[in-house]
């Protein structure tokens, strides 16, 4: 039986504002996330939508489909306690796999993904140097002296075999990986890279993905 006067009128009202109170915040919910998002959009944009006549000038393998880091990928920290690696999100991420034992091929990468994020200036807080070690046996003191900066993490190797896709004749231990800020493996860099050339796709990003 429905209300009528003055009474139902009001409850009328009162619910009509209550819809639009929700549709409102669900609005301004969708509004927040898409802001946050925006930068990783726009780099994302720059690398698959606009591009230069001529095709791609990327020098890194775009991944497609995306390859986010599952919640399930635990590693161990430094003090060698569990983490998930999806808690790095936030910053971009540059990855190198290899053996704690890390050879000269090993050393290599990590010098480059260092001098790359170096030559950033203001801009190389917003990387995260990521050596993704696939034992849990003790790094060289020469080269944990060298790279204090880089996060040192103990993965498991199927695990990262799994998410880390690499060219054909190559394993993942080839290449240095990019991860977006959303946690979504974007790039990967081919073997024996050009570290000038990564530069310059690193820079490009962060470009195109700065707020302001």
């Amino acid at each position: 039986m429905k209300e009528s006067g003055p009474a139902g009128a009001a409850r009328a009202r009162g619910a009509t504002a209550e819809r639009g109170s929700w549709a409102r915040g669900r609005w301004m919910v969708l509004l927040i996330a898409l802001v946050c998002a925006a930068p990783v959009i726009a780099s994302y944009l720059t690398y698959y939508v606009f591009k230069p006549k001529g095709g791609s000038t990327n020098y890194g393998t775009l991944i497609e489909p995306q390859r986010p880091i599952s919640e399930a990928l635990i590693v161990r920290d430094e003090a060698n306690k569990p983490m998930a690696l999806a808690s790095l999100r936030g910053r971009w991420l540059m990855i190198s796999v290899d053996r704690s034992a890390c050879d000269q091929a090993c050393v290599t990468k990590l010098y480059f993904m260092r001098q790359v994020r170096a030559t950033q200036a203001g801009e190389r807080e917003r990387i995260v140097t990521v050596w993704l070690r696939t034992d849990a046996d003790a790094v060289p003191p020469a080269v944990e002296q060298a790279y204090p900066d880089t996060r040192k993490l103990i993965a498991d190797p199927a695990a990262l075999a799994a998410w880390l896709p690499s060219e054909a004749g190559t394993r993942d231990t080839d290449h240095i990986y990019l991860v977006d800020p959303n946690g979504n493996l974007m790039m990967r860099f081919p073997a024996h890279p050009d570290p000038s050339k990564i530069k310059r796709d690193i820079s490009k990003l962060l470009s195109s993905s700065s707020i302001g």
